[in-house]
């Protein structure tokens, strides 16, 4: 297995795909559009650049400060081709926090959009070691210092770099926030064990019939995007497409404009776009209610092609040829997932981390009907339960490097036999992955039970009133329980649901009556003590998870 069988993309699918649409983008002016033929030209125009007229050391780091964009591609394969380590950052982060982790890696090059240009500047007086910036599109920023892809000399022609295939590849940060920021080494063999584990899947999950076009929403610095949105979709020749815009009317405008047969995406997406649809559906008439309700009930015993044929109504808005999703990132609500069931629309789930490069399973086609289960694991790893602690451990060709320049960190999750410790807890029953829990969201209460969040808010996800539901423990101050915790859980409740109260208090109550009835489903230690209903949003990560740790901060604040 050769390094350049993943990284040399360009040179395998280009001779198929020449005038085939590799990735592109809706603008203001029109679509933006590469074909895997420009892609490959405009690539190998900016790893000339790199190689020939700055001279970056071979090995160097390259950082990208963007969002997600055609040209994000060209960042990649170029970056590739003059043999550097790629940075993607994430774009939302402060100054402060960039600064962070950009001490942390080093780079010698920063790669930045239009948008994110005065960010780049900023970071540049910063960052000893940032000696070019080159904008990746083409604005009123350039200049001879800060040149963009499309004003660098055109010259096509350098010695292209090899690495190992043990050399790091990308280098993925988790974290920018407290104390020194992780920086998860990706390497090339972490990724070609990641491309060929995923064919086996696609090749029984994706449509036999017709162009593969792909819709993909997440952050390229996200490692599930990188991966499977990026190198794993290209590497079949599809077509990627990207949107500006997450508001659920404007995707369905790309989905019909393109007629986009897959997506890849987050579960917090797929629970906008099911309250989306449930929208335009009430806005129907009452007898057009009524036969869907009808259609709905009567659905889940039916084939999947007459559940399409019945709903076809809503197949249109996705614009006729769309197939299914592919979700990562979180748990999936269960309710969602057998919600899209209903209506033809196949859901397969994936589960892993960016410490496994990152997928460890993933729902294929035989297995898209379990909703509870995050499918197989990959065929390349090998995968226990901790029998003390009930943790999923994973050993394979696909687990990091470890974390760039902490190896103490390293050890605390790689032990001495090569076992990554996910800090999952997860069962394993008749060859498929369930995960639990978390063991650091793990809540410990005054009995010695133990009680993980993720169980309490799956049953309150079941209602269609919350926008978002977060489960934390917090101690308990005072009393004989002092320093012990507690099932704290905060609603924020959906905008047209709260509209119809009169009042906070009314709407609090509302709530409060709802979330004891859902808890009747619980056993009564795991059934929350405090509820507390917010009106504002959770602090959230780009993938739309909720940041735990910042809502367990909000509460000592307003404590």
């Amino acid at each position: 297995m050769k390094v350049e069988s993943i990284f040399s993309l360009l040179e395998k699918t280009t001779a198929k795909n020449q005038k085939k649409v590799a990735l592109g983008m809706k603008t203001l002016w029109g679509w933006n559009e590469f074909t895997y033929k420009g892609l490959s030209l405009l690539a190998e125009r900016l790893g000339a650049y790199l190689i020939n007229d700055l001279q970056i050391p071979k090995g160097e780091k390259l950082a990208i400060l963007s969002e997600s964009l055609p040209e994000y591609g060209v960042c990649v394969f170029g970056s590739v081709l003059a043999g550097l380590t790629i940075v993607p950052l994430d774009n939302k982060l402060t100054i402060y926090e960039l600064t962070s982790i950009m001490s942390s890696c080093e780079p010698t090059v920063l790669m930045c959009s239009s948008k994110n240009y005065n960010k780049a500047l900023e970071l540049k007086s910063k960052i000893p070691s940032i000696k070019h910036i080159i904008l990746m599109e083409a604005c009123e920023h350039e200049s001879e210092q800060t040149p963009s892809l499309y004003s660098i000399p055109a010259n096509y022609n350098a010695k292209w770099r090899r690495r190992p295939i043990n050399d790091t590849a990308l280098i993925i940060y988790t974290s920018g926030t407290t104390g020194a920021p992780k920086g998860v080494q990706t390497t090339y063999k972490n990724m070609l064990a990641q491309m060929y584990g995923m064919r086996k899947v696609l090749q029984g999950m994706m449509p036999k019939n017709g162009e593969m076009r792909m819709l993909s929403i997440l952050p390229m610095n996200h490692l599930f995007e990188m991966t499977v949105g990026f190198f794993t979709m290209l590497n079949h020749g599809y077509s990627v497409y990207y949107t500006s815009s997450l508001k659920p009317k404007d995707v369905v405008d790309i989905l019909q404009e393109k007629k986009i047969r897959f997506m890849v995406t987050v579960p917090a997406f797929l629970k906008l776009q099911k309250s989306y649809f449930e929208s335009e559906i009430s806005k129907k008439s009452a007898f057009y209610k009524l036969m869907f309700n009808i259609k709905f009930q009567i659905a889940g015993i039916l084939p999947t092609s007459i559940r399409r044929f019945m709903f076809r109504t809503i197949h249109r808005l996705y614009g006729g040829q769309f197939y299914g999703y592919i979700s990562g990132g979180a748990p999936l609500d269960p309710t969602v997932g057998a919600w899209f069931k209903r209506i033809g629309v196949r859901i397969y789930q994936g589960y892993g981390l960016s410490e496994t490069s990152p997928v460890v399973s993933m729902c294929g086609k035989l297995h898209q009907d379990n909703i509870h289960s995050v499918g197989p694991i990959l065929d390349s790893y090998e995968a226990k339960i901790d029998s003390d602690t009930g943790e999923l451990l994973v050993k394979g060709p696909s687990v990091m490097k470890g974390y760039y320049g902490r190896e103490d960190l390293t050890n605390e999750v790689i032990d001495s036999e090569g076992w990554f410790h996910t800090g999952d807890i997860a069962e394993i029953r008749k060859g498929l992955l369930y995960i639990t829990g978390r063991i650091k969201n793990m809540i410990v209460l005054s009995g010695g039970k133990k009680v993980f969040p993720e169980e309490v808010e799956t049953v309150m996800q079941q209602s269609d009133n919350f926008a978002e539901v977060c489960v934390v423990g917090m101690p308990k101050a005072g009393g004989e329980k002092d320093g012990c915790e507690e099932i704290v859980a905060i609603f924020v409740p959906k905008e047209d649901y709260a509209s119809k109260f009169e009042s906070f208090e009314k709407l609090e109550a509302a709530v409060k009556a709802e979330v004891k009835q859902l808890s009747m489903q619980l056993a009564p230690y795991k059934r929350p003590i405090n509820i507390i209903v917010r009106q504002e949003g959770l602090p959230k990560t780009a993938t739309s998870k909720i940041k735990r740790k910042e809502v367990k901060k909000l509460l000592v604040e307003t404590a």
